[in-house]
């Protein structure tokens, strides 16, 4: 039920952004999707459909792009992306990261020099990257 939830706060901002905008109609919204997030696109995209029913964003096209995760680690500088770090995660880690990825910290290291002290570059969260509107 995460992807519901996430589908309703993408479909309130691009409604809201196209009221700001005295648009008549939301023509196409692209959504990126973090790997650290997890999220199921077909339950989500399923979700959206339903929500932008009857609103200005019935007939938007919905384009997703996923971001993949990259990390960088603050001791050494050593960046890397989530496929290195894959033989750390079990399904059951892997499904708290989903729901809260600040969580990766306590279950990643850095593979050069084993600090858990890294920062998350990219592939945090869901946003909208582009709105077309009329």
């Amino acid at each position: 039920m995460h992807e519901w939830a996430l589908a309703e706060g993408i479909i309130g901002t691009a409604i809201e952004y196209g009221k700001e905008n005295n648009a008549n109609e939301i023509v196409k919204i692209v959504i990126v999707l973090g790997e650290l997030q997890d999220v199921e696109q077909e339950i989500l995209e399923f979700a959206l459909t339903q929500l932008k029913k009857d609103t200005i964003a019935k007939n938007a096209e919905l384009i997703f792009e996923e971001e993949r995760a990259v990390f960088r680690c603050r001791n050494c500088g050593y960046q890397w992306n989530m496929k290195q770090s894959e033989k750390e995660l079990t399904e059951d880690i892997r499904e708290d990261i989903h729901f809260v990825p600040e969580v990766v910290h306590s279950f990643l290291s850095c593979p050069k020099c084993g600090s858990r002290d890294f920062e998350v570059v990219k592939g945090r969260g869901v946003y909208i990257k582009e709105m077309v509107v009329r």
